[in-house]
């Protein structure tokens, strides 16, 4: 209604004039003459409060489609697998979340709104140039064809010089979220590598750069050509509407309201051959958000997920076989539709290869309650991988996994996290508190609750040593811990969410003997009932483990108690000697 309203007070001014000409002035009517002047002061107040509306509601939706959009795009990358994430850079994903939403929601609120207020504004001022002098309305519109063939042509230039641009706005975002993270930084400073960065991201930024230079060229040409042929049309209408005044055809009131309406017939055919550029290149951005939203999880939620009641956390490996790259290709790879893509001879989207070499292969095991299985082998053997199936952190590319009888795919996904603890081998924390980390397991932990588990993962004390306690932000990562002190904390945040089922990856690997030993004897308190299985790099956690599985090459060589597998003499006893025998327990 807004845009109704403006498009059609646009055409009143041109209307005034000829009034004021043709019967105020000829007239010599003084009355007519303040109301006509009045109309033009009131007029564009009008126009300016109409505006002010118009710009509340356009800024209302198109605020609303940028936090809809939002949310949608973040909430869907959450549900990825492991593999999205290890084949996608963060700041591309960020670039998609930032300027590719924003642009999304410039093409509805704002060259959506332009082309709707400039139709609506051509067919206003067409009646009026139609009921003043239909001949000269004809000459103004022949130039019409002039205006849209041009468009088409230049939309699909930009559009591809858009594509281009954006893409590599997104690798320029990659390069600054891996150079100024903490890790990124510490090691760009650790191995003296400023010019590499720098020149690394000079490339991207300069292509960046000439894309844009290369759209405001080809837009400046566009004006241009739309400049000349608004110009040529206007001269052949006065041209030829002066005649008729000289012939007395028509009045003077009728050409000057001609010359005013002429300008404002060109704006918005311009305005809207130009809207259909911007749209084309606006849809670039629509294309970059939803073809994230298109692109289906590998670790899809069950449609009609089966309860996990009172969980007792037995595990089971049924000829579990499992390999990290796919045949398709990966991350933002897998849903790109852009035809300037590299391809190969036949056309094709270029992809990997599918040979893959297996991390896990026919792997079958089970974990029963109460029981601690230790996972011992050379590195790189699927200790890690196996322990990452388990929360479905990845998916089995064969066989399956059950909780309680109850295949992992089959599980509410939140049910299964609240099922399964894990301390990896990489400990992280957020950029803040100690105690928003802690209570990232259970939100609502009383202050009791988290020195509990402080206490019994060996780090109270070092906690009440800072100035801040619980209070103290831990920085990016945890960078203001020491890693002994984050793999405490990260232990405690497990503690506190006191899961059915442990998982721990080399979970002491930073702890001195005397840690370690305080830490042990919690966890053998938690592992009571509890399934636990344990990437074990310490000879007193294989010692206790009630089965030990020997991995290698992603298979199960060697299976039994320490005792049995050192009598066997095989991989394991190898292990023994050359690492567990020099650690001592």
């Amino acid at each position: 209604m807004t845009i109704i309203i403006i498009s059609s007070l646009s055409v009143v001014p041109a209307m005034l004039i000829r009034l004021l000409i043709d019967d105020a002035l000829e007239n010599k009517d003084m009355q007519l003459l303040t109301v006509l002047g009045l109309a033009m002061i009131a007029v564009p107040l009008i126009n300016a409060l109409v505006g002010v509306l118009q710009r509340l509601y356009s800024s209302r939706v198109g605020e609303g489609i940028i936090f809809d959009l939002r949310g949608e795009l973040f909430t869907h990358l959450q549900r990825m697998s492991l593999r999205f994430f290890t084949a996608t850079k963060t700041g591309e994903l960020m670039n998609r979340l930032n300027s590719d939403v924003v642009g999304a929601q410039q093409a509805i609120t704002g060259t959506f709104v332009t082309i709707v207020s400039n139709v609506i504004s051509v067919v206003v001022i067409l009646v009026v140039m139609i009921q003043a002098e239909w001949r000269l309305t004809l000459l103004a519109v022949a130039a019409l064809p002039l205006f849209v063939i041009p468009a088409r042509r230049v939309a699909r230039i930009l559009r591809r010089v858009t594509q281009q641009q954006m893409e590599h706005e997104a690798k320029m975002s990659g390069i600054l979220q891996e150079a100024f993270n903490v890790s990124g930084a510490m090691l760009v400073r650790l191995f003296g590598r400023w010019d590499e960065e720098k020149q690394k991201f000079s490339e991207q930024a300069a292509h960046v750069r000439d894309y844009g230079v290369r759209r405001a060229m080809i837009g400046r040409g566009f004006f241009a050509a739309l400049g000349l042929v608004s110009a040529v049309g206007s001269a052949t209408v006065f041209w030829v509407g002066g005649a008729m005044v000289i012939r007395e055809t028509i009045t003077v009131g009728t050409i000057v309201m001609f010359s005013a309406l002429l300008t404002q017939l060109y704006g918005p055919l311009s305005a809207i051959s130009n809207s259909r550029v911007e749209f084309a290149t606006s849809l670039v951005s629509f294309e970059r958000v939803f073809e994230v939203l298109d692109l289906e999880t590998d670790v899809a939620a069950p449609a009609s997920p089966t309860p996990l009641p009172d969980a007792v956390g037995r595990v089971e490996f049924s000829n579990i076989s499992f390999r990290y790259q796919s045949d398709e290709p990966e991350g933002l790879d897998a849903v790109r539709r852009f035809s300037w893509h590299a391809t190969s001879d036949e056309g094709a989207p270029v992809q990997q290869s599918s040979t893959r070499e297996w991390a896990l292969e026919d792997v079958s095991f089970t974990a029963r309650p109460g029981n601690l299985v230790a996972l011992v082998g050379p590195s790189g053997a699927g200790k890690t991988t196996i322990s990452y199936l388990i929360p479905r952190l990845y998916d089995v590319t064969e066989g399956a996994i059950y909780i309680d009888g109850v295949d992992v795919r089959d599980i509410d996904l939140q049910a299964l996290a609240a099922t399964i603890g894990v301390v990896t081998q990489e400990t992280y924390l957020f950029h803040d508190t100690i105690a928003a980390n802690l209570r990232y397991a259970k939100p609502e932990a009383t202050q009791p609750e988290l020195v509990r588990a402080a206490e019994a993962a060996n780090i109270l004390e070092m906690i009440e040593k800072l100035p801040e306690g619980f209070e103290t932000v831990v920085g990016e990562r945890g960078y203001r811990l020491s890693g002994g002190e984050k793999q405490r904390i990260a232990i405690a945040r497990v503690l506190l969410k006191d899961p059915r089922i442990l998982i721990l990856d080399e979970a002491t690997s930073h702890l001195d003997t005397r840690s370690e030993a305080m830490i042990q004897d919690a966890l053998e308190h938690l592992m009571t009932g509890r399934t636990s299985i344990v990437i074990a790099h310490r000879l007193s956690t294989v010692r206790r483990a009630d089965e030990i599985l020997v991995i290698d090459e992603g298979r199960i060589v060697e299976s039994g108690t320490h005792e049995e597998l050192l009598a066997a003499g095989g991989l394991y006893s190898e292990l023994y000697e050359t690492q567990f025998e020099r650690i001592i327990a």
